[in-house]
């Protein structure tokens, strides 16, 4: 009898709802086990209950913007191992220095394309824990 693998879980915190859909298709397409919330009031506590292997965060969210959600995280001895994939549609080279001084662990500014996406998934899912 073979065991399979654990599905990497990943967590979607998004408020677009088309754009969390379309990720919530695209990373349970990959075998990846998707979950997702839409505000980020709910996210830290989501991520500390779930623990999720990678985190693709929107930066412009309600309540508390991804910036902040990150930085959290990253204060989190708990949460060391959790992957940080974060979002936004203000790709300027500033956001992503903001977003990776503050412990992201990679940045891809939306729209994306699928091949990017996957390929920035899989790099991070792939780095040692």
């Amino acid at each position: 009898m073979t065991v399979s693998p654990r599905r990497h879980r990943v967590l979607v915190i998004e408020d677009e709802d088309n754009i969390a859909l379309a990720l919530d298709y695209l990373m349970s397409r990959e075998g990846y086990e998707p979950d997702r919330i839409a505000n980020g009031g709910e996210a830290l506590g989501r991520i500390r209950a779930t623990h999720p292997d990678l985190v693709l965060l929107d930066v412009m969210l309600p309540e508390v913007s991804g910036y902040q959600i990150c930085a959290d995280v990253r204060r989190d001895p708990g949460l060391a191992d959790v992957r940080i994939l974060m979002m936004t549609a203000r790709g300027s080279a500033m956001e992503r220095q903001k977003g990776l001084e503050l412990g992201a662990d990679g940045f891809i500014s939306k729209p994306f394309e699928l091949t990017e996406l996957r390929r920035e998934v899989r790099r991070l899912l792939d780095l040692p824990r």
